[in-house]
């Protein structure tokens, strides 16, 4: 059996596997994963930041919603909300719409629900005293929650954030099933085109992927210790 490894498929694709077809079609391969982990995690922050809020609401049907909605999210695989989005998607708008958009719009509501509960954990973290403390001086409620309680959550939060964009990072992989160009759907067109190279060309995509979220795994760490340090001085 031979075992030697032929990387040059590698070479004579990774502008492919870099940008797709872009500037001549379209954008494909890492660029492409990144646009659309990129566009989620904004998205899903602000959903999750929404949501987290809502959940630690004082009134229970706005508490007791936020987490239903939460939970149901959560318990769903993304897959499935990939499927709802393409074709749930032109049913609501009336109009087609472009794979990468639903994709984006799934991971968004799917992000978002985890998110949303790094939001609760941070809120619930700060001292309930603080937010007493605040509107004893004449502070309304949200006025407490979003300049007093919120910056100290938010920074208690951060490396949980960056943790769950890695996780974004590997979920794009999964937008190939909609028909969507990023990078593990350019791998699997340049293997299906070339047929002998899958161990070279799939190895390839992982070692992307590792060196992508080793990246923003490093800056998680990174963010944790500065932190921890600036909490302590």
């Amino acid at each position: 059996m031979d075992l030697s490894f032929d990387f040059s498929v590698i070479s004579k694709n990774i502008t492919y596997f870099m940008i797709g077809s872009y500037p001549h079609g379209r954008l494909g391969g890492v660029a492409l994963t990144l646009y659309l982990a990129v566009a989620s995690c904004i998205l899903s922050f602000l959903g999750g930041l929404f949501l987290g809020m809502l959940s630690v609401s004082k009134f229970r049907v706005i508490r007791y919603s936020a987490t239903a909605v939460i939970n149901a999210v959560r318990g769903i695989p993304l897959l499935m909300v990939i499927f709802w989005m393409y074709f749930l998607l032109p049913a609501l708008m009336g109009r087609t719409m472009p794979e990468s958009r639903t994709v984006i719009a799934a991971l968004t509501i799917f992000t978002s629900a985890y998110m949303a509960e790094i939001v609760r954990a941070g809120i619930e973290g700060i001292p309930r005293g603080q937010t007493e403390a605040a509107i004893s001086t004449g502070l309304h409620p949200w006025q407490a929650m979003f300049y007093i309680v919120l910056p100290q959550g938010l920074r208690n939060m951060v490396p949980s954030f960056v943790n769950q964009f890695v996780s974004l990072i590997k979920d794009t992989s999964l937008a190939f099933i909609v028909g969507v160009s990023e990078l593990t759907h350019v791998a699997t067109q340049i293997n299906n085109r070339t047929m002998i190279y899958p161990a070279e060309i799939f190895f390839f995509i992982a070692v992307i992927y590792f060196i992508i979220c080793y990246a923003f795994t490093s800056l998680s760490r990174w963010l944790e210790k500065r932190l921890a340090w600036q909490k302590a001085i």
